[in-house]
């Protein structure tokens, strides 16, 4: 279905090949998952297989890929898009139209397909997808989950063999995340297209892969799961949990994990106390922002302390980022008050407001000024003081695989995301917010940020960090936050907000439960 014949790719401006001597074919009806480190070219792998590597980025193609037949450097992109299905980081990006039923039919509009034609598959990818109540919705207006599976439906309505999902869970909630990988599941196994995933967050979606592809290993190759899983840092909490305790076979999932530790779950854990804080730094009282018909927050009180790092959970949708925007001085409340240091966060300027605040959002890019990393960084050192290469430095201890002269715009999304954390984190601010600031980092990359937020706090930072990811939460937190519909629902201790939730427990406490372990080096100090 998809065959690499000796393919090296080597970008424009880069000093060496992202991708050297591939050799290798998936099959048909198989869902394929590139693992490797961040900036590793799992991205540039799923754009050779679509042609957008090289007709649309440039850059030095060598080998030949050919897919369903075609061969991608006869073949540009177009005449790939009937027989190829491509979902990128982020949906919305891709939208084109404004509601579900028509971002479904555009692409079959843009392929002359006819009005009936149309009409049919549209109805069939509704029913597929479980979005047949949403059809008339305003895109703008669904979740992160609703619009990713609106996203896979625009692709599949034009009937691709092969559909290229890029990191298609890294901004879900958990249960939005366990619904887009159903589906995925069901077009893998009902309908034999062949999925080729990209994928960071291994636990979510190790246990559905057919075959791993770790695009940074050489020879690069297909395996089979359990043992592409073995002896490296890219294991998901469950497979180094069971790899750490010697488990045969080496567990995939929470079920076949929970099966051995029968044993363990009978084990006594007395479980250490989560830092309490100091001094309030930052409050919100009675905080309200709406947007047009929607309301954002709903009378939020909220209290950031001292030394302490605190998880802001919850569904996509639910207002983290509008609280976090709000104490980062971005937006004014409609009503109620927001206080920094016991000054206004909109009001701070220049050396106040980075003395006092430091905010990565979600885009990274807003941040960046310069026309290569090398050049963003030593302005970061200059402007905070520090000695030449600090920046950069930090930068490599969470990324290794930055190529300094390259253009930050052209950096992969979890490079960006490591520069602009190696950029805003060069200080020690009272307040350090983070709108899901582990998307697109690797597993090594997440144990270093920890340790530097874990230094942040123990400095006497207050840290908060918005997050879908449970295990990272698990790791850092100190005390979790979790909002729905804009208001906060539950504001307790790391351990008894992820131990009292199904939804965000980590792998570690659904294996042992009911102990209230959470992590791998907990369990085992069993």
């Amino acid at each position: 279905m998809i065959q690499f014949d000796h393919v090296s790719f080597q970008h424009a401006m880069s000093k060496s090949p992202v991708l050297h001597d591939l050799n290798l074919v998936i099959p048909e009806g198989d869902l394929t998952l590139v693992i490797g480190r961040t900036g590793s070219g799992k991205s540039t792998f799923l754009n050779l297989i679509n042609g957008l590597v090289p007709h649309f980025t440039g850059g030095t193609l060598s080998g030949r890929v050919i897919v369903n037949g075609l061969d991608t450097r006869e073949n540009p992109p177009r005449d790939l898009a009937g027989v190829v299905g491509t979902v990128g980081q982020n949906p919305r990006a891709g939208f084109t139209t404004d509601t579900v039923e028509d971002e479904l039919a555009y692409t079959m509009e843009s392929l002359g397909f006819t009005a009936d034609v149309m009409r049919r598959r549209v109805e069939e990818t509704l029913d597929l997808l479980g979005l047949a109540g949403l059809r008339n919705r305003s895109l703008d207006t669904l979740s992160g989950g609703e619009q990713q599976r609106v996203a896979i439906g625009a692709a599949l309505t034009a009937g691709p063999k092969i559909l290229v999902l890029d990191e298609p869970t890294s901004a879900l909630d958990p249960t939005a995340a366990e619904e887009v990988l159903a589906a995925v599941s069901r077009l893998v196994h009902d309908l034999a297209i062949t999925v080729v995933m990209a994928e960071h967050r291994l636990e979510r979606v190790v246990e559905f892969a057919d075959h791993v592809l770790r695009i940074d290993a050489w020879p690069a190759t297909l395996e089979d799961p359990a043992e592409a899983m073995r002896d490296h840092g890219l294991q998901p909490p469950v497979v180094r949990l069971g790899q750490a305790l010697g488990w045969q076979p080496l567990p995939l999932s929470v079920r076949s994990a929970r099966r051995q530790a029968a044993t363990l779950r009978l084990a006594h854990f007395d479980p250490p106390a989560a830092r309490a804080g100091g001094e309030r730094v930052a409050t919100m009282q009675g905080a309200g922002v709406r947007f047009g018909g929607i309301e954002a927050l709903r009378g939020v009180d909220v209290a950031l302390r001292s030394g302490q790092i605190t998880a802001l959970m919850g569904r996509n949708g639910a207002g983290k980022s509008t609280l976090i925007n709000l104490l980062a001085g971005a937006h004014r409340p409609d009503r109620g008050r927001v206080s920094v240091d016991g000054q206004d966060p909109c009001g701070l300027r220049g050396q106040d407001l980075l003395s006092r605040i430091a905010y990565v959002p979600q885009d990274p890019t807003d941040l960046f000024y310069t026309d290569s990393v090398a050049a963003e960084c030593a302005a970061t050192d200059r402007d905070t003081g520090q000695a030449p290469g600090s920046a950069l430095g930090r930068l490599k201890s969470l990324v290794a695989t930055v190529d300094d002269d390259v253009h930050p715009r052209d950096l992969s999304a979890g490079q960006q995301l490591a520069l602009a954390l190696a950029i805003q984190l060069a200080s020690t601010p009272e307040v350090v917010l983070l709108d899901e600031p582990t998307r697109g980092l690797d597993y090594p990359g997440k144990v270093a940020f920890a340790q530097w937020l874990d230094t942040l706090a123990r400095s006497g930072c207050s840290v908060l960090v918005a997050t879908h990811d449970v295990e990272f939460v698990a790791v850092i937190g100190d005390r979790v936050i979790v909002m729905a519909d804009g208001e906060v629902v539950t504001d307790a201790d790391v351990r008894t907000a992820l131990t009292s939730s199904p939804a965000f427990a980590p792998q570690v406490q659904k294996v042992l439960a009911p102990l209230p372990v959470l992590t791998v080096e907990e369990a085992c100090a069993l």
